[in-house]
């Protein structure tokens, strides 16, 4: 077959020591090297799921593991989604592997039952467990007694393409985002384990390359790959932008628009990595952190605290949430930067702290330093938090945990009854409706059916928080929240707006366990309710 660039035209192949090179090839090496992605000696698992996207990358890279000197393994994830068509996908990547005597790194979980138990969209499911696959490949398991034999990697390598970037820094557009969320998919992802400690990298090499381009890369080769039928299912956000939103823009205002897309990404990483190195500058000249009187340990710092911590008070400082830190920002610095870095300074005091600055807790703060009249005076911010214009400085104060109890995140949202509730905080829909027994329940657990007697009409989606306990059905007694999630490895950012569902002062519902103990339907009601995560796109 002859190569072909997709235009009708004939494209340049490349040499490379051992041999002509797709031009398409050539482009890949140059972003690895570019980049930094790889090195000689890498062990890298090609996650391939049957797709054009994810078979080019594995052509490619045949072609390049000896040019970078990298060995290579193939990795399949089988969600168990689209019942033989995803045993079809696996049989297809198996034999891809062996007829290229490259190792096959298998899992397959049905992502829908588990889904179900976690009480979670399919799409985060198959996230978490596809990522929990790809750090299982990367980390050894001290616990695990053939841990010193089996075959570990050292990265992993997705076929994200430049489609998939201006796909997703679009929709980021459409929902609202800043400066970071416009950087999209990046090159590089850090994965980390439960002690929040890096494991591994995921790489996405295909950045660059438009998916079509792929395609005709692969018909060059003579290579055949598998078409995912829910890629066509126009219910996701993601396939709704895909083929009608960027095809749109395509014909009607610019052809480039997806390039000019992924070029606004890439400047959007340029100048997050800008910032965050101005702002790890500022971090003890401009701005300074300290430990409030009342946190102080007895022996913290050669002090000598009168009143010890008493055990309340330090399992609330262990709680997660925003640090238990003051911060303090130069105000004749502040008011003497341009407004981008005044922005950034305060921003990084909300991210770094923990609580959240929205731009127009940024713009009041801003309005707030600027008044000579506001000396001494406070302002309220999120979750607790003070503000305090001093002289010559401005003062974050945390909440005294003291007198109050902290908040992991601030959001409550009312659910209706029947309803539903968006909670951005987590990427999902939360509804609740009342069902009957019949086709409409089929496939759903009585452990997650509530009596209606016992549920109010108005509910509400909230954050757990501390001091928070829930009763699953057929165990023994309550735990603290905190505890159930502990005990699922649960843990980092994704605790902190883990979400529950309370009847007036009731939990009745907590996202991953079952309904709580007392609250099961009668059977001879006909009627139950059922509170359910479904995916934020529908």
């Amino acid at each position: 077959m002859s190569p072909s660039d997709g235009r009708g035209g004939r494209p340049t192949w490349f040499w490379l020591y051992y041999g002509a090179v797709h031009p398409f090839v050539k482009k890949v090496l140059d972003s690895v090297r570019r980049r930094e992605l790889l090195k000689a000696g890498d062990r890298v698992g090609l996650a391939v799921s049957g797709g054009s996207d994810s078979v080019a990358l594995l052509r490619i890279f045949l072609e390049l593991r000896s040019e970078i000197g990298i060995v290579l393994s193939v990795v399949h994830f089988n969600h168990r989604l689209r019942a033989a068509e995803s045993d079809q996908d696996e049989n297809f990547v198996t034999e891809l592997a062996r007829k290229h005597n490259l190792e096959f790194h298998l899992e397959s979980t049905d992502v829908a039952a588990a889904a179900s138990a976690m009480r979670q969209s399919l799409e985060t499911a198959a996230r978490e467990l596809r990522y929990g696959f790809f750090r299982k490949l990367l980390q050894s398991d001290p616990d695990d007694p053939k841990a010193d034999t089996l075959p570990r990697l050292d990265k992993i390598a997705t076929g994200h393409t430049l489609d998939d970037q201006a796909e997703t820094v679009l929709m980021r557009i459409i929902r609202g985002t800043g400066m970071r969320g416009l950087g999209g998919i990046y090159p590089t992802v850090e994965l980390l384990n439960d002690y929040d400690e890096a494991v591994g990298q995921v790489i996405r090499p295909l950045l660059g390359l438009r998916r079509r381009e792929l395609e005709h890369c692969l018909n060059d080769l003579g290579q055949s790959w598998r078409e995912d039928s829910s890629n066509r299912d126009a219910r996701f956000t993601r396939n709704r932008v895909r083929q009608l939103l960027l095809p749109l823009f395509e014909r009607e205002f610019n052809p480039s628009i997806a390039e000019g897309l992924a070029e606004l990404a890439e400047i959007a990483r340029g100048e997050e990595d800008y910032w965050e190195n101005e702002i790890s500058g500022w971090m003890g000249t401009a701005i300074h952190w300290y430990e409030p009187d009342w946190a102080r340990s007895p022996d913290s710092q050669g002090l000598v605290q009168l009143t010890p911590l008493n055990p309340e008070l330090k399992e609330r400082l262990q709680e997660p949430g925003p640090l238990v830190m003051n911060a303090t920002v130069d105000l004749a610095w502040l008011l003497s930067e341009p407004q981008a870095v005044q922005r950034r300074a305060l921003k990084a005091v909300g991210d770094l702290a923990g609580f959240p600055l929205k731009f127009r807790h940024v713009e009041e703060i801003l309005h707030f330093a600027a008044e000579e009249t506001n000396s001494g005076k406070q302002l309220s911010l999120p979750l607790g938090w003070k503000l305090v214009r001093e002289p010559e400085a401005l003062t974050f104060l945390t909440p005294d945990l003291r007198s109050q109890e902290r908040i992991p995140v601030d959001y409550e949202y009312p659910l209706p009854l029947p309803g539903r509730a968006i909670v951005p905080e987590v990427g999902v829909v939360v509804e609740a409706m009342r069902v009957k027994p019949g086709p409409e329940i089929a496939g759903i657990e009585s452990d997650h059916l509530l009596n209606p007697s016992l549920v109010s009409k108005e509910l509400a989606v909230r954050n757990w928080r501390p001091g928070d306990r829930y009763w699953p059905v057929h165990t023994k007694a309550p735990k603290k929240i905190k505890e159930l999630l502990q005990e699922r490895h649960i843990t980092g950012e994704e605790r902190k707006v883990w979400p529950v569902v309370v009847s007036g002062d009731e939990i009745v519902w907590v996202r991953g366990f079952p309904g709580p103990a007392g609250f099961r339907p009668h059977a001879e009601s006909g009627e139950a309710v059922l509170i359910r995560e479904v995916p934020w796109e529908d």
